[in-house]
């Protein structure tokens, strides 16, 4: 990790094109990437696209980053801290697809105010990504579901698209989403798109 992750950490500093060299212009963010399986996955599966991850635990980002070693992937670039510092840095309207899988739920109900979906981030959201961008959402917890559709209806400026019974195209389970069918919970795929 000492090696790999300072010849891919974002330096919030530089303008987000200094990131990469021979890449188009097509970027996508995954906030809370976990382990690393899906952004690991996508980056392979779309080389042409820059991908960013942000992480704020040290095991998550150790782990994307014994992926991208192993798939000699050259198009992610990580975020190793506060996703939130992240939003607040990046240029307007530069994400193709924003994905938020399987957020910690904070489900007491004094926690809720933790949860990543709300209305600051949502400004951020829409601020980040292009006209018809995607902020794609998934969840085994019903009440954060219908706490993301209430809170992205109250913003305005998404529209919910497509089954949230089916998983996204290209998916790739991850260990959150394994764990959570094992115990007998069934996920959704929330699609909302940029109006």
């Amino acid at each position: 990790m000492e090696n790999l992750l300072p010849q891919l950490a974002v330096n919030l500093a530089e303008p987000l094109g200094k990131l990469w060299t021979g890449t188009t212009a097509r970027c996508w963010l995954e906030i809370g990437f976990g382990g690393g399986e899906h952004l690991a996955h996508q980056a392979v599966l779309h080389p042409d696209v820059s991908l960013i991850g942000a992480e704020a635990f040290q095991n998550g980002v150790a782990k994307l980053l014994a992926h991208l070693a192993d798939n000699n992937v050259a198009n992610v670039r990580v975020h190793y801290g506060d996703a939130r510092e992240l939003l607040e840095a990046l240029p307007d309207n530069c994400l193709e697809r924003i994905y938020l899988l399987y957020p910690d739920p904070w489900p007491k109900e004094r926690q809720k105010k933790r949860r990543f979906v709300n209305a600051a981030n949502l400004k951020h959201f829409h601020r980040l990504l292009r006209a018809q961008g995607l902020f794609l959402f998934a969840s085994d917890i019903p009440d954060y579901v219908a706490w993301t559709r209430e809170h992205v209806g109250s913003h305005g400026g998404f529209a919910e698209q497509g089954d949230a019974t089916q998983p996204y195209e290209n998916w790739t389970r991850t260990r959150y989403e394994a764990k959570a069918i094992r115990e007998g919970r069934i996920p959704a795929y929330l699609t909302f798109r940029k109006m």
